[in-house]
């Protein structure tokens, strides 16, 4: 019995972590989505900078809500990190090159995120068949 709950125990200790990711995560995109969503002054100014338009600020948005509900559907998970790591790389790559604003938070999130990616990276070959 001793050697089963051994065996069983770093995988119980990775899925507690990635769950525990998933919902911080999960939780950081709603709230991002929301600014953007609900046409927050300071989000509606950025993505003016940006220039772009607010379309993108919807896009953005919708994806991180779409992308932040797929966190934490374990089937597609991974995919969801992905696509919230591009999200991510390009708030970044807005606010050093465009809002020459604070680019901190997208490196620890990116990290986090690309960690997600790390603990699911099993599951995401499985699916891919490789």
């Amino acid at each position: 019995m001793s050697t089963l709950a051994t065996t069983h125990a770093p995988f119980e200790k990775n899925n507690r972590l990635t769950w525990v990711l998933r919902v911080l995560m999960a939780g950081l995109f709603l709230f991002a989505a929301f600014g953007k969503l609900s046409g927050l002054p300071m989000m509606v100014q950025e993505f003016d900078t940006i220039g772009l338009g607010q379309w993108f600020r919807y896009f953005t948005g919708a994806v991180e809500v779409v992308g932040a509900l797929a966190l934490l559907v374990p089937a597609v998970s991974g995919y969801a990190a992905l696509v919230l790591l591009l999200v991510d790389v390009g708030a970044f790559v807005a606010q050093v090159a465009v809002l020459h604003v604070d680019w901190i938070h997208p490196i620890v999130i990116g990290a986090i995120l690309v960690a997600l990616i790390y603990l699911q990276r099993e599951a995401i070959q499985a699916r891919l068949g490789l």
